[in-house]
């Protein structure tokens, strides 16, 4: 099961946290995978890891994404699966918002998404065929913290996206779903969001912290044939976060 050997895989993001999982595990079920990271460095030791291949990837800007798309397609004819994971957490309060920091947030989150989602799915249109995974958040859909407010919007927006997308592609042999993770131990999570990441576990049924891999074994479901029949959905990975209605009811 989830045998994705062969198949060719762009991750966005991929050079680090959640989307190295998603990579790792890629790659681990055969597929020939592509990180597109504005880091080059971790992308490039990423890819020397996986024996995968690196393309530097600034999502905010559109013909660097369309060109990044057309340099995989020169050199291998498809994109079987996208996983466009890029994504920044700053925590930034609504009282100390500029618009600077809502245009940063929205232009990676969600206007880097639409930038390498596009060029690909019209790649996926005409080779009929194709898997599109976008990790959102449990945060902006089902939940919210000070400070995560754009972030917020940015994640649920992925999932209107999602949805009307998933309708227009439906036709074409091509799937697109999204993940929903909760706390998942990066250290983007540590640096950014500080003491929640050290106390974070307290509030998780599990009592601990998602492993990146956790994100990608989700990732390679939905890009498996195995989920030829699944589309315009998401699943939520946080070791049961958001089931509790009152912090009391975590044992």
């Amino acid at each position: 099961m989830f045998d994705l050997t062969n198949k060719i895989a762009l991750v966005t993001g991929g050079a680090n946290g959640i989307g190295k999982g998603i990579v790792t595990t890629l790659a681990k079920a055969g597929a020939k995978v592509m990180i597109g990271d504005i880091d080059e460095e971790a992308g490039k030791r990423t890819a020397k890891e996986v024996g995968g291949e690196f393309h530097r990837l600034d999502v905010t800007d559109k013909n660097n994404a369309e060109q990044v798309v057309q340099d995989i397609l020169s050199k291998h004819d498809r994109i079987d699966i996208l996983a466009a994971n890029t994504g920044i957490y700053p925590e930034v309060f609504i009282e100390d918002m500029t618009e600077e920091d809502w245009d940063k947030i929205q232009n990676i989150n969600l206007k880097g998404v639409f930038f390498v989602v596009k060029p690909v799915l019209k790649a996926m249109k005409k080779q009929h065929y194709g898997r599109v995974i976008l990790t959102s958040s449990i945060t902006g859909d089902i939940t919210g913290y000070p400070g995560g407010s754009i972030y917020g919007a940015t994640k649920a927006g992925i999932l209107g996206f999602m949805r009307s997308a998933a309708l227009e592609y439906a036709n074409y042999g091509v799937t697109i779903n999204s993940i929903q993770p909760g706390m998942i131990a990066t250290e983007g999570l540590k640096k950014q969001l500080g003491i929640l990441s050290e106390k974070g576990a307290e509030a998780v049924p599990m009592k601990r912290l998602g492993e990146p891999e956790d994100i990608g074994v989700t990732a390679c479901f939905f890009a498996s044939e195995e989920a030829k029949y699944i589309t315009g959905q998401s699943l939520v990975i946080d070791g049961g976060q958001i089931l509790p209605e009152t912090p009391d009811v975590i044992l």
